[in-house]
């Protein structure tokens, strides 16, 4: 809290964010007015030295800006700068660390013995124990051939290849830690190109396959790498077929537009029970993808769901925005996006407070919106629900591999170019961290087994991407990811800085197991940074497959634990092993925990508020979830 105290006392002398200056309230004498050479002050160099630097510096920064937009297209988005910069960090610190390099040639021997009497023993038909276990999520050698000679030396092989790679790019002593995870990634992906189970000669279930289907399987792999290539060229998507489009299979349930504005719709459903609860939801979603990760197909639609259990529910729609937004800033998104729609439902819904529930970024903006609204005394928030959303970012999994100050400056440069940051160089990034399983397991299944993925309404949501503004998006990356100023206590709103301690209305957090985007470690943190209570649930499942866990869904399970503002602080490993696991869809006592803060029933609200300004405009799922 010293740190919040000191940003206030600063923000009085210093230019905030949004551009407003508060000058420092202390009477100073007059001085005889100096002339000063308007180069020297545009410069900020002293006198005599604008020989040394160009009077026209805004065409060398959009020369540069160019350039690196160029480079972008080729290196999609990422900073060769920022890899280069890990490799020569690890590689000085490596030769100049003559121990580190004889334990590297250590365990390369003391490893490649047990190899050699493993490959040994397969020549003479022996099995004895595989020397080199995978990860555990790493199922590539997990089918009955890879038991056999030679392919079980071929996965062997691998494998040893990728644990002596891990541990000489680790802990060598003096590299940076983000370059450190930099390069063992990086050396981790250049691996998986060329595992044996990517090539026709060295997979045996490829070439078990190819056997019994006399090469069919390649035919039809074939038209498959035909057909996406098509699609590339096209930018049509196979997921987006008649069973998936918005408004029919997905993102179904019946609702009205009842507010729109140049950022986003909001649409108000449909109530399906007789009475409602008193306290109305409002989803706010990310803006990184459409908002109907929320209202898949009925059967798994949490929108349909809860209004299904006596709730009314309203939903941010986001525009997808083009290079006309791309002075759209994190403010906007506050203002225009989430206190806008609360504005509009308490009109369609007047004296009653709101539950918030924010999805992904869409709960870190709604964790920033509820600080500004504490501060300012506007008590309109029932609760807070944060779905996968993180308020502190310094643990914040491995998309932090891609945020450093040459990366973040590389990306700014490529959206200057265009004015928004593109659905494609986004999926690349994600693509990357989970490289096995989306593109990799993909390429195998699809182009060598000549198997087709069948389409499924999660699918055709994730193919659904948005753009992101210029402006918004190097806000988010700068002020969140990189100097983390939520947790701090620097982020500003309206000139002023906020705090989450400040937040009063209860707080419901949730968090996934296999969760590569939100750690649910990171969400966990929100009970370090509030003074209320917190509800913490922990569901089985990864970012968007553990949050649509509709009950029902077989193989669901959640942990649940409420802290109350008072209790002692409990670690996430520790909570982990002490809360009690249980079976089914973490909705449930999600719902009764918002019955619990709610205050009784009321008749459903009418559709809109024509009287104040919020007709119903259009049927959902609206206008701007149609936006290509």
């Amino acid at each position: 809290m010293n740190e919040i105290r000191t940003s206030r006392r600063q923000s009085a002398a210093e230019p905030q964010p949004d551009g407003i200056t508060h000058p420092v309230p202390v009477a100073t004498p007059v001085a005889a007015p100096i002339h000063v050479n308007p180069v020297h002050q545009m410069l900020a160099l002293p006198m005599g030295a604008e020989q040394f630097r160009t009077p026209f510096p805004i065409f060398t920064e959009s020369t540069d800006r160019l350039m690196h937009a160029v480079q972008g297209r080729y290196t999609n988005a990422l900073s060769p700068a920022s890899l280069l910069l890990a490799y020569l960090d690890w590689l000085v610190h490596l030769a100049n660390s003559p121990g580190k390099v004889g334990e590297m040639a250590q365990n390369a021997m003391s490893k490649a013995l047990p190899l050699a009497r493993f490959t040994v023993d397969s020549l003479m038909g022996r099995t004895d124990p595989d020397p080199f276990a995978p990860l555990a999520q790493d199922s590539r050698f997990a089918s009955e051939g890879w038991q056999k000679f030679p392919y079980n030396v071929m996965s062997q092989a691998f494998l040893y290849t990728e644990q002596w790679w891990h541990y000489a790019t680790t802990n060598v002593r003096g590299v940076g830690k983000h370059r450190q995870n930099v390069v063992e990634f990086t050396a981790r992906q250049l691996l998986d190109m060329v595992s044996p189970a990517n090539f026709f000669l060295t997979n045996p279930d490829v070439i078990k396959v190819t056997t019994e289907q006399n090469g069919q399987n390649l035919v039809r792999g074939l038209q498959n790498l035909s057909d996406d290539i098509m699609r590339n060229l096209t930018g049509r998507d196979y997921v987006k077929d008649e069973k998936f489009q918005v408004g029919k299979g997905v993102a179904c349930t019946p609702g009205k537009v009842v507010f729109r504005n140049k950022l986003i719709e909001l649409i108000q459903y449909t109530p399906t029970t007789d009475s409602v609860h008193a306290e109305p939801i409002l989803i706010v979603p990310a803006w990184i993808m459409k908002y109907y990760i929320l209202d898949l197909s009925p059967a798994n639609s949490m929108v349909k769901w809860l209004v299904s259990q006596g709730h009314t529910v309203f939903v941010i729609s986001w525009k997808n925005p083009g290079a006309e937004d791309r002075d759209m800033g994190m403010a906007d998104y506050r203002r225009l996006g989430v206190m806008a729609a609360l504005d509009a439902i308490n009109a369609v819904v007047p004296g009653q407070k709101v539950h918030g529930a924010g999805y992904c970024l869409g709960g870190t903006l709604l964790s920033i919106a509820a600080a500004a609204m504490a501060r300012e005394g506007d008590e309109r928030l029932a609760s807070v629900t944060l779905l996968a959303a993180q308020t502190d970012f310094e643990d914040a999994g491995e998309i932090m591999l891609f945020i450093d100050e040459s990366q973040v400056t590389y990306l700014e440069d490529v959206m200057w170019d265009q004015g928004y940051l593109d659905t494609k160089q986004m999926a690349g990034a994600f693509q990357m961290l989970r490289s096995n399983d989306l593109v990799w397991s993909r390429m195998i299944r699809q182009y060598l087994l000549g198997e087709t993925d069948t389409a499924n309404d999660l699918m055709a949501w994730n193919s659904d991407a948005t753009r992101l503004p210029y402006k918004m998006h190097t806000e988010y990356l700068r002020r969140l990811f990189l100097n983390n100023m939520l947790s701090k206590g620097r982020y500003t709103v309206e000139g002023r800085p906020i705090a989450l301690t400040d937040i009063r209305a209860p707080i419901c957090a949730v968090g996934t197991t296999k969760d590569h985007v939100a750690p649910w470690k990171s969400v966990y943190k929100i009970g370090i940074l509030s003074d209320t209570d917190v509800t913490f649930i922990l569901a089985s499942g990864g970012h968007n497959a553990g949050i649509v866990s509709e009950p029902g869904h077989k193989g669901r399970s959640y942990q649940i634990a409420t802290r109350a503002d008072a209790d002692k602080y409990v670690d996430p490993d520790t909570w982990a092993m002490v809360t009690p696991k249980q079976q089914g869809s973490w909705w449930e006592p999600w719902q009764q925990w918002l019955v619990a803060n709610s205050s009784g029933q009321i008749t459903p609200p009418k559709m809109g508020a024509p009287e104040a300004g919020y007709p119903p405009i259009a049927d959902a799922p609206g206008l701007y979830v149609l936006m290509p």
